[in-house]
């Protein structure tokens, strides 16, 4: 072995492990504003965010103290509404005439312009007649009619502003007229096929 001097291998190694491992300094971080920020946020949004908006029908219904107000059958229009959206109306003591509730033409079914022609006619005649606007619309509406005919023809009675509407109950009489003019269609219907 050639007389060198050896290297100084173990001393390096020495050197690396005995590196001085430094101290951690003690860290805190303050979370205080932090959370306050958070809370004061969450405050914020809960007290002016609306969720979802609310969807009723605002009726005012008549209170008991109120007197009986009396209005002559032939300024009464009565419209019924029977189960799959089948829809009459008439003047007074009048036979029930069908006309179609919905226009269902487009993708959804609308309230149809059958309906706001007979509304608009009957309470212009009315008007002619008597010389004031004093229609009154009865509305009855059939246990199988379906509660989305009620709130479409609410709407649309709202929509042209018609103030003096009433909803009364769907009597055994109503359904006997609404099946005799039915029944008078039904059996008309084949006559007029050839």
């Amino acid at each position: 072995m050639g007389g060198g001097i050896a290297a100084p291998e173990s001393q390096s190694t020495r050197k690396k492990g005995k590196k001085k491992k430094r101290k951690r300094l003690g860290f805190t971080l303050d979370m205080t504003p932090m959370v306050d920020v958070a809370f004061l946020l969450l405050t914020f949004f809960m007290l002016t965010t609306t969720f979802a908006k609310p969807n009723t029908m605002e009726v005012n219904l008549p209170s008991k103290d109120m007197s009986e107000v009396k209005v002559a059958e032939s300024n009464v229009l009565t419209i019924r509404v029977t189960e799959g959206d089948k829809a009459y109306w008439n003047i007074g003591f009048d036979e029930p005439k069908p006309f179609e509730l919905y226009d269902k033409s487009g993708e959804k079914p609308t309230i149809s312009n059958e309906f706001r022609n007979i509304l608009k006619t009957e309470s212009e005649k009315i008007r002619q007649r008597v010389g004031e606007d004093v229609m009154a619309i009865v509305l009855k509406f059939d246990k199988k009619a379906q509660y989305r005919n009620l709130v479409d023809v609410l709407d649309e009675l709202n929509i042209l502003q018609y103030r003096r509407f009433s909803i009364a109950d769907y009597t055994e009489q109503d359904a006997a007229e609404i099946e005799k003019v039915s029944g008078t269609q039904a059996g008309a219907a084949p006559a007029n096929q050839p």
